[in-house]
């Protein structure tokens, strides 16, 4: 859609240099075969030149606010790009940053559980083991005590 307004507006641009171009060269070419003196000739086509002149002025500033306009609008996009490219990365970068901290503190659990669960281990190996000794010491008194 864009694309065709940029068409259509080039074609109506186009148009009216032409128009502008083409009435010029149409009124000097009247004036040269209009039957009049040379010093009123002369000040018809000075003066058609400095219609045409202005014709041609306005064009060009209108031409330059139109570019400008446009380089005005590709600014403004161009910021609201960057803007949205900007966000999300804040974005990503937060969301990242509590995964990590997220993983940091699930590795810290898991670690004082895996902590927790060997020192039981550890405990219960001892008491076992103690518990074995304990019971090897009575059955040795026994046995001494037998023989």
């Amino acid at each position: 859609m864009e694309r065709e307004s940029e068409i259509v507006n080039s074609y109506t641009k186009g148009f009216l240099l032409g128009a502008i171009v083409g009435g010029a060269v149409g009124a000097i070419t009247a004036l040269l075969f209009a039957p009049k003196p040379g010093i009123e000739l002369r000040e018809d086509i000075a003066r058609k030149s400095g219609e045409l002149y202005d014709k041609a002025s306005d064009y060009v500033s209108a031409a330059k606010d139109e570019a400008q306009n446009v380089v005005n609008q590709g600014r403004v996009q161009a910021d609201k790009i960057v803007h949205n490219a900007r966000s999300q990365a804040e974005q990503l970068m937060h969301n990242a940053e509590q995964m990590i901290q997220e993983a940091k503190y699930r590795a810290s659990s898991a670690k004082d559980i895996v902590g927790d669960s060997a020192t039981r281990v550890k405990d219960a190996a001892k008491a076992g083991i103690d518990a074995f000794r304990t019971e090897l010491n009575q059955k040795g008194n026994v046995d001494t005590e037998l023989g």
